[in-house]
């Protein structure tokens, strides 16, 4: 799928790695999703848009290309999708943040929404969908949805592990939405969970059970 990267790079392999670890704490948890979704950032962010400012060096004046920071729009899933944010603002720390509060059924695993406030202008902006898992795609497809909805047009999707499944759901319901992963696991479970995954992610974040 041409619109679909699954990164190789050792460093995130790396820390996935460490994410996947019973034994990591929630502290270190936290500080890998952010330095994970910082690595991923830099290819995700790799057609932001550019300013001619002008500027002057210790030499002489000249124009040059600054990133156009109110252009870039950052919307967790939540709650988990929170533990991303920070990893992307690091990169462009002008970028606006919205959020999409979602919660998935534990029986049926249809999520709902609760929440969705978007920066204004948000159709002029290039927009990054976060959630740190993409199990069956249900969460992603809906919050995709709701940015359309409300004029959203350039849009982006960043998970750290995906399952099969979910990658298939999101780009078949979304063609137009490029998709970068951290890691394509196996499969899902018969309780949705990814396989090998890492178990919930919020939870793992948040310190909650």
């Amino acid at each position: 799928m041409s619109n679909v990267t699954i990164f190789e790079h050792p460093l995130i392999k790396h820390k996935i790695t460490l994410l996947r670890d019973k034994s990591t704490g929630t502290k270190d948890f936290r500080t890998l999703i952010e330095e994970i979704a910082t690595l991923m950032g830099y290819e995700a962010l790799r057609d932001l848009p550019l300013d001619q400012v002008e500027i002057e060096t210790p030499i002489c004046k000249t124009v040059q290309p600054m990133v156009a920071g109110k252009k870039l729009a950052i919307v967790p899933i939540l709650r988990a999708g929170l533990g991303m944010v920070n990893g992307i603002l690091a990169l462009v720390p002008s970028a606006k943040v919205g959020h999409i509060g979602m919660y998935r059924d534990e029986k049926t695993h249809i999520p709902h929404e609760y929440y969705c406030k978007l920066p204004e202008n948000i159709g002029e902006r290039l927009i990054i969908v976060l959630d740190p898992m993409l199990a069956t795609g249900g969460s992603a497809v809906d919050a995709i949805n709701l940015i359309k909805q409300r004029g959203g047009k350039h849009i982006k999707f960043m998970s750290i592990i995906a399952a099969p499944e979910g990658v298939k759901a999101l780009t078949e319901a979304h063609p137009d939405v490029e998709v970068y992963c951290g890691c394509l696991d196996e499969r899902l479970n018969e309780n949705a969970y990814i396989v090998p995954g890492l178990g919930d992610a919020g939870d793992r974040i948040f310190g909650t059970k």
